[in-house]
């Protein structure tokens, strides 16, 4: 079964941490020069201890929270080795694309390797690989700009990093500092494992935000900005953000760092989201994320959602994925753990932090309810597979992803997360919720940066400890069924339930207005972007029936010219007029009017009390502060 597929790799990661059984660390020097990164362009100098023979040097593949093989080789340019003044013949090796070798001559101690990371343009790229830098900023991921000898553990290297960085440039980041000089930064020696979970954000419009909680360990805001504009952060903002932190350390009992920095980048050229680190979050988001109202409330959650992998998928990690370094596949079965619960997790403390009120964050659940009842694939594919599959999903296309199914499980997560949290309330007549099993789990004795490898078995056990149920048949029946609608029993155990009302949520409103889509999935079963163009079709919809299909392109409605709010006007006419709407699309090339037969007016997602129910919800979102 999937959960004991793990043995060997929590035995050989508890090796990694036995640090007084190992010998001591070697040591690696590291120049990284960002003076290019206007042009993406990174440079970077490594110097390797070494000794006549074969050398093998690999490039990082496996990059911590991205579940997947991404490690953006092909974008690894101008590879020069060298030992002393003479430059080494290298090559890659046949099977192992990851891997370069050279042969060092005798009587050589030391090997220099030069080579530059091409980072992506806008639009371009995949995760952290993906667009990082403009003229005026910089995310550096050092695991793009290092090679580190093959067979070695992340663990057992250590790091010397010095860092150039342009005129007049700021930069933040969770490492320990050795020297610093204008442009200059040296920093102390630190593990592969590391350096690489300490990215670095630098540029030239720069603030830092102190969110420390009395007596507490340092948090910071780290903001940087392609205008100093942009860096205006509201003063109910840093409240709530500072509350966002006491509410985090309140739900888990206590830290697995001597430090938290959440690094902010905002820009319109660079690559939007987020990934977890033990210290420290790479937040990345557009550059009037903080001045306007409306984009903060849609981006606020992702600073909470890294925050709180600090806890889960950083500190207690399945142990699949807890591996040893960087070429070693990784098991992502759990991820609806890894990643749905703090999914769940991240609604909870927006809420409690005051980011989000709890309209808004019941408006957010509804549409992500209506999102994965949509999602007609869990006919064939269970949410399991959508998280063993995660690295291939996280690539796939978004068209129709209703069928394919996605990296569901942050989502269905949501639900699957709520319900245990309702069954653990109702049947400790409300002494006990998943706030204990936060604390059991992912709490215990404060510490730095460790990691604490877990089983699906020790997650049952755990829970059975907060509350006595059977878990292990609860749990795998929603991860492994292939029910035709969304598991929605824990949004009703909770006192509420989906319904489909005719006026679109303010969440929905904003998202849209912003994006300029229309998302009709509730109703004709369309989901369209601001040009008409069809982003996917549900399956068994109106949509569906008339023969609709990603990636055609909407040019009129009602013979009058495509706009969303054409298309969306058209829908609530139906109700009086009973249909058709009328569409002229234009698909490959060629064009062709087609008739949604469709008469039940507007449709979109809405949640409702149910009559004599507890408001299980309306706890669960109240802080901690409070009853709860």
């Amino acid at each position: 079964m999937l959960w004991n597929r793990n043995v060997k790799a929590i035995l050989l990661f508890c090796l990694t941490l036995i640090f007084t059984a190992r010998p001591a660390a070697a040591e690696v020097g590291m120049e990284v020069d960002l003076s290019d990164s206007g042009r993406r362009m990174f440079h970077a100098e490594l110097t390797f201890p070494a000794k006549a023979g074969e050398l093998a040097l690999v490039y990082p593949k496996w990059i911590p929270g991205e579940h997947g093989p991404t490690g953006p080789i092909t974008d690894l340019a101008g590879i020069r080795i060298s030992a002393g003044d003479k430059q080494l013949d290298w090559w890659r090796d046949p099977t192992d694309m990851f891997t370069v070798r050279a042969e060092v001559p005798s009587g050589v101690t030391v090997v220099r390797v030069e080579l530059d990371f091409l980072s992506a343009p806008p639009n371009a790229g995949r995760f952290t690989a993906s667009a990082s830098a403009t003229s005026r900023l910089a995310v550096v991921n050092w695991n793009q700009l290092l090679l580190y000898p093959a067979g070695a553990l992340a663990a057992d290297l250590e790091y010397k990093v010095t860092l150039r960085l342009p005129e007049n440039w700021d930069w933040a980041a969770a490492l320990p500092v050795h020297s610093q000089l204008p442009g200059l930064v040296e920093f102390a020696p630190v593990s592969l494992q590391r350096l690489i979970d300490s990215p670095l954000v630098a540029g030239r419009h720069y603030r830092r935000v102190d969110l420390t909680p009395e007596g507490g360990v340092p948090h910071y805001l780290e903001l940087f900005c392609d205008q100093q504009a942009g860096l205006e952060i509201s003063d109910q903002q840093v409240e709530d953000y500072k509350k966002l932190v006491t509410e985090a350390l309140a739900l888990f009992g206590a830290r697995h760092y001597d430090s938290y920095r959440f690094l902010l980048t905002m820009s319109d050229y660079i690559a939007h989201f987020g990934l977890e680190h033990h210290q420290s979050s790479d937040n990345r988001e557009g550059e009037e994320m903080l001045i306007d109202d409306d984009r903060h409330k849609l981006a606020c959650s992702l600073l909470a959602h890294e925050m709180i992998h600090s806890w889960n998928g950083k500190y207690r990690r399945p142990a699949g994925m807890a591996t040893a370094d960087y070429q070693q596949e990784k098991v992502t079965g759990l991820l609806w753990v890894y990643e749905g619960l703090t999914h769940y997790l991240t609604m909870v403390l927006t809420a409690r932090s005051g980011l989000w009120s709890e309209d808004w964050t019941r408006q957010v659940i509804a549409a992500y309810a209506q999102w994965i009842e949509n999602r007609k694939g869990r006919s064939w594919r269970p949410l399991e597979d959508t998280a063993v599959s995660a690295q291939l999903l996280f690539g796939a296309r978004s068209d129709w992803a209703a069928w394919r199914r996605g990296v569901d499980f942050y989502r269905e997560g949501v639900f699957i997360w709520m319900e245990v949290d309702g069954i653990i309330r109702t049947r400790s007549g409300g002494r006990k919720s998943l706030d204990d099993f936060c604390r059991l789990f992912y709490g215990g004795q404060e510490s730095g940066p460790q990691v604490s490898p877990y089983t699906f078995d020790d997650l049952v056990a755990a829970l059975e400890t907060v509350q006595p149920y059977d878990w292990r048949s609860h749990l795998t029946g929603r991860v492994r069924s292939r029910a035709p609608h969304a598991p929605l029993a824990g949004l009703e155990l909770c006192g509420w339930r989906l319904v489909l009302g005719e006026k679109r949520s303010e969440y929905q409103k904003t998202s849209e207005g912003i994006s300029g889509a229309a998302d009709l999935s509730a109703s004709v079963g369309i989901e369209v972007g601001g040009k008409g163009i069809i982003a996917d079709v549900i399956p068994g919809t109106a949509a569906d029936e008339a023969g609709l299909a990603p990636g055609m392109v909407i040019q009129a409605v009602n013979s009058r010219t495509f706009s969303a709010g054409q298309l969306r006007r058209a829908v609530e006419l139906t109700r009086k007029s009973g249909g058709p709407i009328e569409l002229l699309v234009e698909n490959s090339g060629f064009f062709k009017t087609v008739k949604l037969e469709y008469c039940e007016g507007p449709r979109y997602p809405d949640l409702q009390r149910m009559d004599g129910s507890d408001d299980l919800l309306g706890r669960i979102l109240a802080p901690i502060s409070r009853a709860n």
